[in-house]
């Protein structure tokens, strides 16, 4: 049979491409978190994490720190701006084009800190006394640098407590009956504006409003001096004597929810 191969004498099938047409893959520069390049571009014009990186001390002895302070700060922050909880994801984040930007440095060209690079950031380098206590101070330092953006006659401040449940054997983990689950329990100081003034961790089975005094207190020195009229709201935790003189001696007023009290109720309540 003549041409049983499919063959043919006038030479077989071609496709052609206009050449100007070129596909190519680059997988690495494909990213889900465009949006952190804005948080970056607002983090300059404050200059927050510069401001933490004059206040955080690096402990690493060593010569062969690839990435500096800030970088890890900036990855650790932003990390979990865009919703990664821990640095598992650091592997991965670090070969991320934007996360590379928004690290700088180095990350920039090569790659940000790995997973064990991160993980040595935050459980050796951020745990210090001295960078302890720095972080707790870090909050009330970026937001001093926001009053002459965002003027203001009044100082309205929320204290409160909160449940941050455990899994496992977590230092100073412990039952807490009213969320009734095994957590941390941490207390909070925010002002109107929803800026985190202060907090603090605590183990998971004290009071709602114990430790009150050490956060509380920072904040309203920080405050001190200023006409602005100030004001604390608070639950019925908070219904401490101590922290009524407290505030009055500062000249701040304050709402706080008395706990139940059935003679109070009884006496308050409309004739019938």
């Amino acid at each position: 049979m003549r041409d049983a191969t499919g063959e043919a004498g006038r030479g077989g099938l071609r496709v052609t491409f206009d050449r100007r047409l070129k596909l190519e893959f680059h997988g690495s520069t494909v990213t889900s978190d465009a949006g952190l390049l804005a948080f970056r571009e607002l983090d300059d014009a404050l200059g927050l994490t510069q401001m933490a990186g004059e206040v955080l001390s690096d402990t690493r002895t060593g010569k062969n720190g690839r990435h500096s302070l800030i970088a890890q700060l900036r990855q650790s922050v932003f990390g979990r701006l865009a919703g990664y909880e821990d640095v598992n994801d650091a592997d991965r984040l670090g070969c991320d084009p934007a996360m590379r930007w928004v690290v700088g440095g180095r990350a920039v060209m090569a790659q940000a800190a790995s997973t064990s690079q991160m993980g040595r950031f935050e459980t050796e380098a951020m745990t210090s006394a001295q960078n302890l206590t720095a972080l707790a101070d870090l909050s009330g330092r970026w937001i001093d640098r926001v009053p002459a953006r965002r003027p203001g006659t009044a100082l309205l401040l929320d204290i409160d407590s909160s449940v941050s449940p455990t899994y496992g054997a977590q230092e100073g983990t412990a039952y807490n009956g009213h969320f009734a689950c095994t957590c941390y329990h941490p207390l909070f100081v925010f002002n109107q504006h929803g800026d985190l003034e202060r907090c603090a961790l605590r183990p998971g089975n004290v009071h709602s409003a114990h430790g009150w005094r050490e956060v509380l207190e920072p904040v309203v020195a920080r405050y001190r001096g200023q006409t602005r009229r100030r004001l604390l709201r608070a639950d019925a935790a908070f219904a401490l004597p101590e922290l009524y003189e407290f505030l009055e001696a500062e000249g701040s007023h304050y709402a706080i929810r008395l706990p139940a009290n059935p003679v109070l109720q009884a006496r308050i309540a409309p004739p019938e």
